[in-house]
């Protein structure tokens, strides 16, 4: 599939085909996207919850309760073939970004020495504007966002359907997974799997503004 008709047919799937598996290959795509996706100085603020079965699912499907407000997106987590809470770190802590930097010399980044400690100070220094600014954990939101976008056009790409989801409760997963003691914080979940024929958003034109209306030339 080309990207012009991934980006003019992926949409956001209302009901989901629970007969249907996403093959595990194309899996294992979806999850590089996710791991490659870029960061503000590739700190990878984040950390990301697969549920492959049954029993991750229901977990994930907690915070849509059936008596809540949100209930409409439980059946887009349990009827879909796999389901992604994507979070994100509430610190960048030295320890973490030591643990970045080492990755990066292990996959050949730095050829000197000098150059892991040029790239150790600027991530530093970026880091400690926001520290100062007090918003370190708002700089790594939206930075998952950004991996949410790649996951979205890879899905598409991939001939996958997706939801991204913001309409759960997001304190109940804190205390399911622990997130709290872990320094982390969910933000969005999203389904992935193949469209049941009666999801009412799948033969819906897509609606975009007008190029001039979105674009200038500056």
């Amino acid at each position: 599939m080309d990207l012009s008709h991934a980006l003019k047919t992926r949409y956001a799937t209302k009901a989901y085909d629970a007969t249907r598996r996403i093959p595990e290959e194309t899996v294992k795509q979806l999850l590089e996207a996710l791991r490659y996706s870029p960061s503000s100085v590739n700190a990878q603020p984040w950390h990301f919850i697969v549920a492959d079965d049954e029993a991750g699912k229901q977990r994930l499907a907690k915070a849509t309760p059936a008596d809540s407000e949100v209930v409409y997106n439980r059946k887009k987590i349990l009827e879909a073939s796999h389901v992604i809470l994507l979070c994100s770190r509430d610190e960048l802590p030295k320890s973490y970004l030591t643990e970045v930097l080492n990755k990066e010399e292990q996959d050949g980044r730095y050829a000197t020495p000098a150059d892991r400690e040029g790239m150790e100070a600027a991530r530093a220094g970026y880091v400690h504007q926001h520290l100062e600014a007090g918003d370190v954990a708002h700089w790594n939101q939206k930075q998952v966002y950004l991996a949410q976008g790649f996951l979205l056009l890879s899905a598409g790409l991939l001939g996958v359907d997706a939801t991204p989801i913001e309409g759960f409760y997001p304190d109940i997963l804190v205390e399911e997974f622990g997130f709290q003691e872990k320094g982390l914080t969910p933000q969005v979940i999203v389904s992935l799997g193949y469209h049941a024929e009666k999801d009412s958003n799948a033969k819906r034109p897509k609606s975009r503004l007008a190029p001039d209306v979105v674009f200038s030339k500056a």
